[in-house]
């Protein structure tokens, strides 16, 4: 059961990321047509903003996975009762905290986003601000029940539900701007299907999985265990959200609000890639907690978090080195004029990324072996310093700069010094892992030697030339892979997939 969860669940994961990619090339332009360059990047520059209320989770998503597979191997369902009572107060008081912070910001938000904005642009990102943030307060008030869903390994229902908001979504927010509302209407229309979204999850909770609550007798002893254990996972989420938005914050008071359009387009794309490798790593997150929690051998592990990463690497390279060779004309018939630096910034961006993604379930076992502090620290340090040298590399080379400073700190911190610390202090065998991962090069070279030569055999001079293009390289990349790269495992894999698609369609 659990395990068709799992491949069936990954299988709608990876539709989701597909889908959300293809409406997002579809309704993009029109976005940006609509709204204009500078409103854009205004709505991304604010969005960007709110996305740092992330981190007021203080890495509790993550301990309620750990303690939540630690009582259910135990068979104590009281304890997991208490645990989601304990759970359901935490979120509640994180939710109004980012309430509170959040209205602050609104009525400072002069103050905030600097004097590069006009007053009509301050004005309009504190309506914006008010509604995202009421919507990040209402996510975190029901975060335990999409945490309960994914606990229990039910990802059949969580990704079904996910693939329908992520279909609606763009479509309803496009909806809303032929209506005439603009950037306003939709994070409003946003925000309404969240609702329904979040709705969904508390019914199923209560339906199907029978979740329970108990508010009383907390073990402190626990809550000091788990504050703890989530304090450094905290000081990552700094850091990730540091990477993730402060350039365009900065980008945002030292240029202004058109340098935030461009650069924020990269970052679309950027998010979209990040998540192919996440949401591989979400699905099997429990799965490892439950082989700590088990005592298995670190050469287990180290067996584990080889065959999920070079599955990884597969996805990701394909989208890698298929934006390598298509990139420039896909950018500028998507975006359009004057986003032309956008397909630089995203390679310097998903480039370097590449080899810190591949390893994310490596940072799963460090939260199940309570081993993550190093990183946390390390990535703290990285950040910092990330965000200072993009401060003159801004100044000095526009966005581009930005991106620069970026790849550097992945470089160093989520490759060099992660890597030494998984060899040296886990005890994972690397020296094994990147044999595996070498072996998947010369199929990945091959391939992307071919699809220069398709695009010079066929121009890009078009939409339906850059489809045919994608298309063949796609299927070049996969019979050489599968030729030339991927093992038993992955064959299997890859043959189990396309018959649970093709057997589904046929249900």
């Amino acid at each position: 059961m659990k395990a068709s969860q799992i491949k069936i669940g990954a299988i709608l994961s990876y539709i989701t990321i597909f889908v959300s990619l293809a409406l997002s090339m579809l309704f993009t332009p029109i976005i940006l047509r609509t709204l204009g360059k500078n409103e854009y990047g205004l709505y991304n520059l604010v969005v960007s903003t709110v996305s740092y209320f992330n981190i007021l989770n203080f890495g509790f998503n993550s301990a309620y996975i750990k303690y939540y597979s630690r009582y259910k191997v135990r068979g104590d369902e009281e304890r997991v009762d208490k645990l989601n009572g304990l759970f359901f107060i935490v979120f509640s008081l994180i939710g109004l905290i980012a309430l509170i912070i959040g209205l602050l910001i609104v009525f400072n938000a002069s103050t905030v986003f600097g004097n590069k904005l006009t007053k009509d642009e301050i004005d309009k990102a504190a309506v914006l601000m008010a509604i995202l943030v009421f919507n990040m307060s209402l996510t975190f008030l029901t975060t335990v029940f999409n945490l309960h869903v994914t606990a229990n390994e039910r990802y059949i229902f969580q990704k079904t539900i996910m693939l329908v908001k992520t279909t609606i979504n763009p479509l309803l927010m496009t909806g809303v701007l032929f209506l005439g509302f603009r950037s306003i209407g939709m994070v409003i229309a946003a925000t309404l299907l969240n609702i329904i979204y979040e709705m969904s999850m508390i019914v199923y909770c209560f339906k199907k999985l029978d979740m329970k609550f108990c508010f009383k007798n907390f073990d402190l002893g626990l809550m000091k265990e788990i504050i703890i254990f989530s304090s450094y996972i905290f000081f990552y989420l700094i850091v990730d959200q540091i990477n993730l938005n402060a350039n365009q914050f900065l980008i945002g008071r030292i240029k202004g609000a058109a340098s935030v359009a461009v650069y924020g387009i990269a970052a679309q794309l950027y998010s979209h890639y990040m998540s192919i490798s996440a949401t591989m790593t979400n699905l099997f997150s429990p799965r490892i907690n439950q082989m700590v929690e088990k005592g298995e051998s670190n050469k287990e592990i180290t067996f584990f978090f080889t065959r999920v990463s070079r599955v990884q690497f597969i996805l990701l390279t394909l989208v890698l080195s298929g934006f390598l060779i298509l990139g420039r004309p896909f950018i500028n018939m998507w975006a359009g004029k004057g986003y032309e630096d956008a397909y630089i910034i995203v390679l310097l961006l998903i480039f370097p990324i590449t080899f810190s993604l591949i390893q994310n379930i490596g940072i799963e076992i460090q939260k199940a072996k309570n081993m993550h502090k190093f990183r946390s620290r390390m990535y703290f340090t990285v950040a910092i310093f990330n965000v200072i040298i993009n401060i003159f590399l801004i100044k000095k080379f526009d966005i581009i700069g930005a991106a620069a400073g970026n790849a550097l700190a992945v470089i160093v911190g989520n490759i060099f010094l992660m890597n030494w610390y998984y060899h040296n202090k886990l005890k994972l065998d690397m020296k094994y892992f990147w044999k595996e991962i070498i072996y998947l090069f010369p199929a990945l070279i091959t391939s992307t030697v071919i699809g220069y030569v398709i695009t010079l055999l066929l121009p890009v001079n078009g939409f339906k030339y850059l489809i045919i293009d994608g298309i063949l390289y796609v299927c070049v990349f996969v019979f050489i892979m599968y030729l030339m790269g991927m093992n038993t495992y992955e064959k299997n894999l890859l043959k189990k997939s396309i018959f649970l698609i093709t057997h589904k369609n046929k249900r």
